[in-house]
């Protein structure tokens, strides 16, 4: 540690040195300046189209950015009166470089942006700017969008409940705000459409993630999945509910370090009972297998009561329950747990209770954004990440040092013996700061603390305040606006990603959006000259008391949700002050404990109010905030690498979907399946070198009549002399040929090839959600392979790729089947491509580190025709290499046929 701390003062960290790398163009853009103050707005705009031309004529990307960046720093000075610092165009180089860079909060990361995003949309191809809520997505675009329409360029935003046509506009356009949420769930969507043209998004070839480390990191640990709703069991919920009154201490057991509690034998035979009781239960034992319906919702019961505590981890409102962000605080609308979890907690709070869910489609936010062809982020606080940045996305983390040197004072960690004795030292200094007029942010992590402490402060006569958690969603700009007001209290869950500056002495923007409703002209003017005056006036009030205070109420189990609380003071070289209050009953504390914390405390003899304040105590619990990273990186490394396997299989799925979508003609993959039915109908009828009496003739005739809809005569047949399985094989494909070509005459050839596309993407469809389930229900399982010594991963490939091959086996059995048996209205125009239905699907974000999934308890038995067999010699292969090959491709496996014929056959 000590060498590296020296080599750090002697050569710089990686940090300094990309920094000092980009000095060069910085002089250089600097050095453009008074050119382009000389040029007209037409002729600053008419560099874009330069600028094109030139990449259009071989330039490369990296050769643009001193002339870029130069102009998009003199049409934002023009546009928007703010002139880029040296630190953000270092910003915007970082962000061009596949890297995340790191800017404390108030650098101007919203501007920083503009230079990349301008530089980088000049390709054509679309770039997408990614934020946490549609709130920002709004605000960015609309206010960094004159910049681009000013150059040239189009912008368009993606935010819920826009319809496709507005989706594929938003997309269309150079620059593309949304949120990762809608980013994701288009992607999904898109997979599921039956033409190219229904197809919202055109591609990943550039994003900018805002807030990096709440999406990437945060986020990641929870898949995108879209659902449709199976059997209602509302009323089982309930009578499962009403029964949880008789569990009791000694009844079930609780890990809140995984969020599991499960039943203890005590609490089984009681419930059993009143099972019994009830005529809920088929047998004896809760755990016979008639009963595995009745251990899902008991167990989704136990945990909605004894783990999922009312406004902290959801609210009921307009007799809803709605999940609360544990990071952000904010509520999650038209999110919902899953494994029945929701329903569970709608039952508990006697709401009504919506129909559990069925996968349709998923995606991880790492397997989405590593899409990109070139990825990017920007955040206040990503170095304590860093090795998960690299590991999982290849993105380097820079920090790009500050405009202004920081002036806020950090405390050390004050730590109490109880809460109360805390939150009573907390109120202390609350009402001192108020007193003095110094502007305070208060951090909770529950809106049940974030209320209890607003209670506290009204019993000890403190003056106004705001309470910003997922209860005042609509009021959050707001208030966050007005935090920085001489003496202002602001008590706020998580101040991850949100998004608004607090500035000493008022919002300006902000005041000037409220107040000059309905003002124009002159008046309006002058009312924005008396805001400045006010705000500028509040500015060093605030200042002299010190410049915002922030006061963490407790340590997250994460350091940088810890950092960003810290950075919302001491913004732009402002004063400012931070201190965290803790004690020994904190979740952080009390489930992740530092060692002998309690009893030193106890040996110093803390009297009733008194605290202990040591770099050795906050050195320690940052150590043990350290070691909780870590152990939920390796979970969500795990995650990912179960995901992987998945990943793969959907990207071959996702890419062939898409050949199909732009193929005219699919007559010859039909036709290939066809053939591939007929070979595996008649090995499994036809053993080997055998005799025709040893032929199972009657299962052959069955067989064909089943699958190709053909009578074939097996009994004259296997009469003939000389007979053998190549005869018979050549025989019934003619015959299946033949009947194909005979219907494709009756109802015209375009009509039966759209049919026949239909059909194909249809049971790709509706095989992969069945494909979708068994895996899930695999990878739950998987794990008590471990006991037996064997690798779960390992098991868990091998037996996902046999899945995948059973997919394509009865993928091959249902196209073929359907389109022997289909008959058709003969109509004069061949039928449009059909438009999928999604409207009444769910898009749930839900977190694996819990044990939930979105897949129901349903049937999961594979197609009712049963498998006829695949093909037992093809080579195991890595499906990551079948990704993106042509049909008519030599296969990757090194059989020397075709791919079409070999891994890629359906």
């Amino acid at each position: 540690m000590a060498l590296a701390a020296l080599a750090r003062r002697i050569f710089g960290s990686p940090s300094d040195r990309h920094v000092k790398r980009f000095q060069g163009k910085v002089a250089a853009i600097n050095a453009l300046e008074p050119e382009l103050e000389k040029l007209s707005d037409e002729a600053l705009r008419a560099r874009t189209a330069e600028f094109k031309a030139q990449l259009a004529n071989g330039t490369k990307l990296d050769d643009l950015i001193v002339p870029a960046f130069a102009t998009v720093r003199e049409a934002s000075k023009r546009v928007l009166g703010m002139r880029h610092f040296d630190v953000q165009l270092v910003g915007g180089m970082v962000l061009n470089e596949r890297a995340i860079a790191e800017m404390r909060t108030g650098e101007g990361k919203t501007l920083v942006a503009t230079l990349a995003v301008y530089l980088n949309a000049l390709t054509g191809d679309g770039v997408h700017v990614v934020t946490v809520n549609d709130y920002l997505a709004k605000r960015d675009a609309a206010w960094m969008g004159q910049i681009y329409n000013f150059l040239g360029l189009t912008y368009g935003i993606i935010v819920h409940g826009l319809s496709d046509t507005e989706r594929k506009a938003a997309y269309g356009a150079d620059i593309t705000y949304g949120t990762n949420n809608e980013f994701g769930f288009d992607y999904l969507r898109d997979n599921m459409k039956y033409t190219r043209a229904q197809m919202a998004q055109r591609g990943h070839a550039y994003a900018i993630v805002d807030e990096v480390d709440s999406i990437l990191i945060d986020e990641a640990r929870t898949p995108l999945i879209i659902s449709g709703p199976s059997e209602d069991r509302s009323d089982l919920y309930v009578k499962i509910d009403a029964l949880m009154p008789i569990i009791g201490e000694g009844d079930f057991e609780l890990d809140e370090k995984q969020r599991a509690a499960t039943f203890t034998d005590e609490g089984i035979e009681k419930l059993e009972a009143r099972l019994s009781e009830e005529g809920l239960l088929k047998t004896g034992s809760l755990y016979d297998v008639e009963n595995v319906a009745l251990v899902h919702h008991a167990n989704s019961a136990l945990r909605a009561h004894k783990l999922f505590r009312r406004d902290k981890d959801y609210i009921v409102r307009n007799d809803e329950v709605v999940i609360i962000d544990e990071f952000s605080g904010r509520m999650m609308p038209g999110r919902r747990y899953s494994e029945g979890l929701h329903q569970a907690l709608e039952a508990k709070e006697h709401v009504k209770i919506q129909p559990e869910n069925q996968t349709l489609a998923s995606i991880t936010f790492q397997n989405y954004f590593r899409l990109y062809k070139k990825l990017a982020g920007m955040t206040g606080t990503a170095a304590t990440e860093a090795e998960e940045f690299a590991d999982i996305y290849g993105l380097d983390v820079v920090t790009v040092p500050t405009n202004l040197p920081v002036q806020r004072i950090d405390d050390e960690d004050a730590i109490y013996r109880t809460a109360a004795e805390k939150f009573d030292a907390i109120a202390d200094i609350i009402k001192d700061c108020q007193e003095r007029g110094q502007p305070v942010l208060v951090g909770t992590t529950s809106i049940e603390k974030s209320e209890m402490l607003a209670e506290l402060l009204r019993k000890k006569n403190v003056g106004e305040m705001n309470v910003l958690n997922a209860r005042h969603h609509e009021q959050e700009a707001g208030i966050v606006a007005d935090a920085g007001l001489p003496g202002a209290i602001t008590i706020a869950t998580n101040m991850a990603g949100r998004g608004t500056d607090i500035q000493l002495g008022g919002n300006l923007e902000m005041r000037i959006e409220r107040e000059t409703v309905g003002l124009e002209g002159a008046e309006r003017d002058a009312k924005i000259v008396e805001i400045k005056r006010t705000i500028a006036e509040a500015k060093a009030k605030s200042i002299a008391a010190g410049g915002l205070m922030v006061i963490g109420t407790e340590r997250h189990e994460s350091r940088r949700i810890d950092n960003q609380l810290r950075g919302r003071s001491g913004r732009q070289g402002d004063p400012g002050h931070s201190a965290f209050f803790l004690s020994l009953q904190d979740d952080l504390m009390r489930i992740f404990p530092v060692d002998s914390m309690d009893s030193m405390l106890g040996k110093l003899g803390l009297e009733q109010g008194e605290s202990i304040t040591h770099p050795w105590v906050t050195k320690a619990i940052e150590r043990a905030q350290g070691k909780v990273e870590s152990r939920n990186f390796d979970i969500r490394k795990n995650i990912l690498k179960y995901d992987d396997v998945m990943n793969d299989q959907r990207k071959v799925i996702f890419e062939q979907r898409i050949e199909l979508m732009d193929a005219e003609d699919v007559s010859d993959t039909v036709k290939d399946m066809r053939h591939d039915v007929v070979e595996a109908i008649i090995a499994k009828s036809i053993p080997p070198r055998s005799y025709p009496e040893q032929w199972n003739a009657e299962q052959l005739q069955a067989a064909a009549k089943t699958y190709l809809n053909i009578d074939i005569p097996i009994q004259d047949w296997v009469a003939e002399e000389g007979i053998d399985p190549e005869t018979v094989s050549e025989r019934i494909l003619t015959m299946a040929d033949e009947a194909a070509a005979a219907k494709a005459a009756k109802y015209s050839p375009p009509i039966m090839r759209q049919v026949e596309k239909s059909i194909l993407l249809q049971s790709i469809d509706g095989l992969w959600r069945e494909h979708l389930v068994t895996l899930d229900h695999l990878s739950k399982v998987v794990g008590w392979r471990g006991i037996a010594q064997r690798d779960p991963l390992n098991e868990y490939k091998q037996e996902a790729y046999e899945l995948f091959q059973t997919l394509l086996t009865s993928l091959r059995e249902l196209v073929t089947t359907q389109l022997s048996h289909i008959e058709l209205q003969i109509r004069q125009e061949p039928p449009p491509p059909p438009v999928p239905d999604l409207s009444g699907l769910q898009e749930i974000h839900i977190d694996p580190l819990t044990g939930e999934n979105d897949a129901d308890e349903g049937d999961t038995s594979a197609d009712s025709l049963g498998a006829v067999g695949g093909d037992p010699s093809l080579k195991p292969i890595d499906p990551k290499l079948l990704i993106g090959v042509s049909r008519n491709a030599p296969c990757p496996c090194g059989s020397g046929k075709k791919f079409k014929h070999c891994h890629g056959a359906f």
